[in-house]
């Protein structure tokens, strides 16, 4: 066995026993804390909403043990057991030329993954979501999204991945920095294109009807100097009753979207403050700080990815015994989940520092009391949970854990008003 195949399977194993370690202490953490409410939160969430937020988050890490178990098994088939190795000679049997050969491998790899997990995911969705009163969607729509993801797939993945397997196979060893400007104005033209051309594909949006509310959150974003092309309303209840609220776009294509079910749940005040934190990312400027952290990896990835595919081993140790630069970048894709999930913590606390200061600029510009009562009924009403494991949560929440939160909030709170 090649060093590099052990490597890759004790890199393997660590991560999974890292997730199993982790998903233990989750479990044994809410499970205590499973017949008492936070006091904190008493006033705004009863006991039967609490042990069912306990309930909820169990369901979702035992499915996630699956899906867990799931991606193992497919990675290891995929690479050592030859999977990837066997769909890339039945393609190339088809005699295309190396570039269309590597578009079709990539398309069909993509595809028969999605299959592959359609079970799990629908598990989730007719199962759990059901189960607890979430699910909204019918197996119609939800078959009707899966095709439609499907078709961007193939109508917009599909010519970008041509073009970047074009430039590995015609710029020489410095394909990946022409790939890598590629990449960032594709990623950033979806994020402009996102609101206005993909996301009506889903999603109904109808502007935020005349009123108070209107009335109060134009005068907030007047006061904070946001500009944006529009406040919408989207038919979340569509598929689902989880609530929530974001800012999608760049330039002036930015939106402002609020679930319809999450202005049933929200006072006028509590709406605007959501709306105040959310603009606390602006003003810290959060976003460019994000797209830039994404341009700097995506450099990173693609420089080491170019030296990776001159590498004879990194093919051979994962099961490819016809090297070529669309089996790389399958690879590549495949195997950088297994090392970079360690730095899920980092990128954690940094997220965190943000939400931090997004909370304290709502604190400011809206009412702290406000933003407080708003994330309690946004926990209580999507079920989720008040007391996790702080390994847990460093290892997979980008926001900070509720209890911690809400005393930062209650804390600014006070000091703005001193």
């Amino acid at each position: 066995m090649e060093l590099w195949t052990i490597i890759f399977i004790a890199a393997l194993a660590m991560a999974t026993a890292m997730e199993g370690y982790l998903g233990f202490r989750q479990r044994i953490f809410v499970l205590k804390y499973r017949g008492v409410v936070p006091s904190r939160f008493a006033s705004l969430v009863d006991l039967a909403a609490h042990q069912k937020a306990a309930d909820y988050t169990l369901a979702k890490q035992q499915q996630g043990v699956w899906g867990q178990a799931l991606a193992v098994f497919l990675l290891l088939f995929w690479t050592i057991g030859g999977g990837l190795n066997a769909l890339d000679h039945a393609i190339t049997a088809m005699d295309y030329s190396p570039w269309l050969t590597g578009v079709v491998l990539m398309l069909a790899f993509f595809v028969i993954s999605s299959l592959l997990h359609a079970p799990l995911d629908a598990w989730a969705t007719f199962g759990i979501e059901t189960r607890f009163g979430f699910n909204k969607s019918t197996w119609q729509l939800y078959l009707v999204d899966h095709i439609k993801q499907l078709l961007l797939l193939v109508l917009i993945g599909a010519p970008l991945i041509a073009l970047i397997l074009g430039l590995m196979q015609e710029f020489g060893s410095l394909w990946w920095l022409y790939a890598w400007l590629v990449w960032t104005a594709f990623s950033l033209l979806m994020m402009w294109a996102f609101p206005t051309w993909i996301a009506p594909l889903f999603n109904r949006f109808e502007p935020l009807e005349e009123g108070e509310a209107r009335t109060r959150i134009e005068a907030l974003l007047e006061r904070c100097g946001f500009a944006c092309d529009g406040l919408f309303v989207m038919d979340g209840s569509r598929r689902s009753a989880h609530g929530n609220a974001y800012f999608t776009g760049m330039g002036k294509s930015k939106r402002i979207v609020f679930f319809d079910t999450l202005l049933k749940t929200l006072t006028i005040d509590e709406a605007e403050a959501v709306l105040a934190h959310e603009l606390g990312h602006f003003h810290h400027g959060h976003v460019k700080k994000r797209i830039v952290n994404m341009i700097l990896f995506s450099l990173l990835g693609f420089a080491l990815l170019g030296w990776l595919m001159q590498q004879a081993w990194f093919y051979s140790g994962l099961g490819i015994d016809s090297p070529s630069h669309y089996t790389a970048l399958l690879l590549f894709m495949l195997v950088l989940p297994v090392f970079s999930s360690w730095f899920s913590p980092i990128m954690n606390k940094m997220s965190r520092k943000h939400e931090f200061q997004a909370d304290a600029y709502a604190c400011k510009h809206s009412s702290g009391d406000a933003l407080t009562q708003a994330l309690t009924k946004l926990y209580r009403d999507n079920a989720a949970t008040l007391t996790p494991d702080p390994w847990y949560s460093a290892w997979h929440d980008s926001h900070p854990p509720a209890p911690i939160r809400i005393d930062e909030i209650i804390r600014r709170s006070s000091s703005e008003s001193s």
